[in-house]
């Protein structure tokens, strides 16, 4: 898949697709950088009791990784999704 056909796939569809190839990879790194970056676009997204949470529980950030393929987070974080799309393309 090209850069322009990356572009135009929803906030959920990219999501699939990295954590899929991720899983499909063994790509660690890819999952650690994701939860890493949750807090940040929970709070870019206006969620900042969760952002606060998630740095205190990494349960709750591991739920949302698999939970953040939706909505306001999942727009949030479509641009790492995408630049690791892009990366492995």
């Amino acid at each position: 898949m090209d850069q322009s056909e990356l572009e135009t796939l929803s906030p959920k569809e990219l999501h699939d697709r990295a954590i899929r190839r991720a899983i499909e990879h063994v790509d660690i790194g890819f999952l650690w950088r994701l939860i890493k970056n949750i807090p940040a676009a929970q709070a870019a997204a206006g969620h900042v009791d969760a952002a606060e949470t998630d740095v205190i529980s990494l349960s709750s950030l591991i739920n949302d990784v698999m939970e953040s393929d939706e909505g306001d987070l999942a727009e949030a974080l479509r641009p790492l999704y995408l630049e690791y799309l892009r990366k492995h393309s």
